[in-house]
């Protein structure tokens, strides 16, 4: 089995950089394989066999894979270079030992619920369509919407790049000057969804706050926190990756039922039978 994938991919996969980076460190030249310069970053190597050198070292060790929760806060952006200077969420993950990338991203100025791992493979799935993983909202809009707002949200809502996925929506609290907060689930990541579809329908975002990504919640904790994902959680999100409803998920399987000691069916009956027949 051929087991050979690419150089920039290998480089990524050990922490050293992403594959758009470790594709330029190539072409720089800061690359060997089996003592000699690479300069071409399609080339492909075999992982347990290749000698791979990235500025005279050897390549590190695969890491674990984790997987960590940030409550990111406004005024950061997901990326890790701006040409506009702004500061990035990797700014807040100084205490994690490991190179990590969002799931998706969150605009500049919308703050929640943002999964970060080294595990790309989750991650792909996870921002696929086709698994349709939900995304929870809470949004200060202007004015309240009616019922007429919430149907569109639910049937879907007719933008410039095409109608968006059928999601949910409530109103949680109307404030005295007619304004309102609500609650909105969607399962598509377009860029600036949430404030795109409310000023299509008339309610322009003033805030805008990601409750939870895939059920996992920011609940609990503070802006700029960071934290690993639980067994539980880790388990919701595995098995939405793959497509499960998220309603069912974390729970048990059938056939892991706890299963009940043997004979007490048996006592039961002969208890029966001695009362039939005293």
């Amino acid at each position: 089995m051929d087991k050979k994938i690419r150089l920039a991919h290998l480089m990524a996969l050990r922490g050293l950089t992403s594959r758009r980076a470790a594709e330029e460190w190539i072409r720089e030249g800061r690359v060997q394989v089996n003592g000699e310069l690479v300069e071409h970053p399609l080339v492909l190597v075999d992982p347990d066999e290749d000698h791979v050198r990235v500025d005279g070292r050897v390549l590190p060790p695969t890491p674990p894979k984790v997987y960590y929760l940030l409550y990111k806060p406004k005024g950061y952006i997901t990326g890790r270079d701006d040409p506009e200077g702004r500061k990035g969420v990797h700014e807040l993950l100084d205490g994690v030992p490991f190179r990590l990338e969002p799931v998706g991203r969150l605009d500049f100025d919308t703050e929640g619920a943002l999964i970060l791992t080294n595990d790309g493979d989750l991650a792909h799935a996870l921002m696929h369509p086709s698994n349709h993983v939900p995304r929870r909202y809470l949004a200060k809009v202007y004015r309240t919407p009616d019922e007429k707002d919430i149907h569109a949200v639910e049937t879907g809502v007719f933008l410039e790049d095409g109608r968006t996925t059928p999601g949910k929506m409530r109103v949680v609290e109307v404030s005295d000057g007619g304004n309102a907060w609500v609650e909105v689930t969607v399962t598509e990541g377009r860029n600036r969804l949430i404030r795109r579809m409310f000023a299509q329908l008339g309610h322009p975002v003033s805030k805008l706050r990601r409750e939870s990504f895939a059920t996992v919640s920011i609940r609990g904790m503070e802006r700029g926190q960071v934290r690993e994902l639980t067994g539980v959680e880790l388990q919701r999100v595995q098995e939405i990756a793959q497509g499960r409803n998220p309603q069912k998920t974390g729970r048990k399987k059938k056939g892991f039922a706890i299963a009940k000691p043997k004979g007490r069916p048996q006592a039961r009956k002969r208890k029966l039978a001695a009362k039939k027949n005293p």
